[in-house]
């Protein structure tokens, strides 16, 4: 017997990823993180736009239209991205010292502006300069592709300093800063290792048939589907890690509060037994 199952590994991948959005954003509101992470917030909620748009608009608008819609916003991605890289920075480092601070920040965007400049293909000047929509859509991808590959070397920087030196300024092990940096620097440096490989398999494998054209097109598709793997992996971390407090904080504190309280209330009891029968032991 043969059952049809009705969907692809792909559709099947959006729709976990689209849930456990949907599951962080609960967990975010309903354990007050948001105030504390907005941009973070800002960000899944953005790319959960995206999710939608793909599906609820594809097909159903002018192919020019929808390639400036998804252009747009991979725009607004990477904004969002770079200030989420910025609020997770200031939090992981807040007790350092500016001038330090500074240093190390300038240090970090000299190194990701190198592997930018060094990584991948450039447009000449040509196709960027021509006074057309086209070469201005060219233009607002190009800045979308080089600031999402400058914002993933900015995470696994900030993820390397957030494990080496977290502990020490108060973003140590179980603390949500690390778990979000940890999750978004291993979604990184996953990306990143994808498209270098997808990068040697163009350069070295030259398919002079169909079928194997088909195969290298399905091993891509491959690659992606594990990237999209490895981001569902993130979202179940933060899920996890965001659901419970950090230590000495929210229920443990407020437990050792309780058992506090508990104590001087006795305490007070006890004196309050002893100065009703110091009378009767007077007379």
């Amino acid at each position: 017997m043969h059952f049809n199952f009705p969907f692809n590994a792909t559709q099947i991948l959006w729709t976990i990823t689209f849930a456990a959005q949907l599951v962080l954003l609960v967990v975010l509101m309903g354990r007050d993180r948001i105030s504390r992470f907005p941009w973070f917030t800002a960000s899944i909620i953005l790319y959960g736009l995206r999710l939608l748009s793909e599906v609820l608009l594809s097909g159903r608008l002018p192919m020019m239209t929808l390639r400036t819609l998804f252009i747009i916003l991979a725009d607004l991605t990477a904004i969002l991205a770079l200030l989420v890289v910025l609020e997770l920075a200031r939090h992981a480092f807040s007790a350092v010292k500016r001038r330090v601070w500074v240093t190390w920040a300038l240090i970090t965007i000299a190194v990701a502006l190198a592997v930018v400049a060094l990584w991948g293909p450039w447009p000449t000047r040509a196709e960027l300069t021509v006074d057309s929509p086209l070469a201005l859509l060219r233009l607002l991808q190009l800045a979308a592709q080089k600031a999402d590959l400058l914002i993933d070397v900015l995470t696994i920087e900030l993820g390397l300093l957030v494990v080496a030196f977290g502990r020490k300024y108060g973003a140590g092990w179980r603390s949500h800063t690390q778990a979000i940096v940890v999750g978004l620097s291993t979604v990184a440096a996953a990306w990143l290792a994808i498209q270098e490989i997808w990068q040697t398999i163009a350069r070295t494998v030259h398919p002079l048939t169909r079928p194997d054209y088909e195969r290298v097109i399905a091993l891509g598709g491959k690659l992606v589907n594990a990237n999209k793997v490895i981001y569902i992996a993130a979202l179940i971390w933060w899920i996890v890690w965001l659901w419970f407090d950090e230590p000495g904080t929210g229920e443990s504190a407020n437990g050792a509060s309780g058992n506090d309280a508990m104590d001087v209330s006795v305490e007070a009891s006890l004196v309050n037994e002893t100065s009703d029968e110091a009378p009767g032991a007077a007379e």
